[in-house]
């Protein structure tokens, strides 16, 4: 039976969660290792490799693809801030409250989609982001009402959800900019688009850093950065926002602390306190409000 562009988009994002879940436990343990500037660089290169063989075996670039370049460097100077800012919070936040304050990006996501598409956003969609947004914050302050209060947060979460605007902002602006070129060869230019912009703030980093000297743990999480959470979901994100509206394609984000738990545990650490929980189930159930098309 054939599946549906939007099914695919549905399919896509589903598969975004998962790979995007992953960057999160790997991002704690390289981000302390290289510089996040110089790290990102380094992910955003061997991402464009692996785009690049893509697209050669693939769509192939046509000369329309290269016109308004400036396109390319606008989102991925956006996803570039996202990036670092992500492995600069992963140096003292912890996985799970991180990929929490993800999950408040389809809140975000829907303002910019109103702001630069005029998409609507209906008052069921509202009460979803709003559930899930309870979720995050519950899981971000670890259940700890007086915390709340206190909003007593870390300074790693509060770059995170910096560095989350930058990504929300990401999602409408795709779909705004592209001119039918094709999502991965899109994709292929504002990765390196990205990488240039990284290169040149990093170039002395780069240099510094004595690559052969580096753990396995490294560059095991840089080619599952690079390839899977960068190339691949960027893949994702770049055909869903073609065929779903923004928030609906950011409301996969919902899934991903349950994906971080499940990654966690694999790795071989406990359980999170089980008041952690509410506020992850929460967040499913606002994934399935906003999947329920009312």
């Amino acid at each position: 039976m054939a599946i549906s562009s939007y099914m695919r988009g549905h399919l896509a994002m589903l598969a975004f969660s998962l790979l995007v879940a992953g960057s999160f436990p790997l991002g704690v343990r390289v981000a302390n290792l290289v510089e996040p500037v110089a790290l990102t660089a380094a992910r955003f290169w061997l991402a464009a490799v692996v785009i690049g063989a893509i697209v050669g075996f693939g769509p192939r670039l046509r000369a329309s693809d290269f016109k308004a370049s400036w396109r390319y460097f606008a989102l991925g100077g956006i996803f570039s801030i996202y990036f670092v800012l992500m492995f600069e919070a992963l140096k003292t936040a912890p996985s799970i409250s991180t990929s929490a304050i993800f999950t408040l990006t389809p809140i975000m996501s829907a303002g910019f989609g109103w702001l630069l598409l005029r998409q609507i956003t209906t008052r069921w969609m509202a009460l979803a982001l709003s559930v899930g947004g309870v979720g995050a914050v519950w899981v971000v302050f670890r259940g700890d009402i007086a915390a709340m209060l206190r909003f007593d947060v870390g300074r790693g979460e509060l770059i995170f959800f910096v560095g989350c605007f930058a990504h929300a902002c990401y999602t409408p602006m795709v779909r705004r900019l592209n001119r039918g070129e094709h999502p991965a060869v899109f994709t292929l230019g504002t990765i390196i688009a990205g990488g240039l912009i990284l290169t040149a703030f990093s170039f002395g980093d780069l240099m510094q850093v004595q690559w052969d000297a580096l753990p396995a743990i490294f560059w095991i999480g840089l080619a599952y950065l690079s390839i899977c959470s960068t190339a691949l979901s960027f893949f994702c994100v770049q055909f869903a926002t073609l065929h779903l509206p923004s928030a609906k394609v950011m409301a996969y984000t919902y899934l991903i602390p349950s994906w971080v738990i499940i990654w966690e545990l694999a790795f071989g650490s406990s359980l999170p306190p089980m008041l952690i929980f509410a506020g992850v189930a929460a967040t499913i159930v606002a994934l399935i409000m906003l999947l329920a098309d009312r």
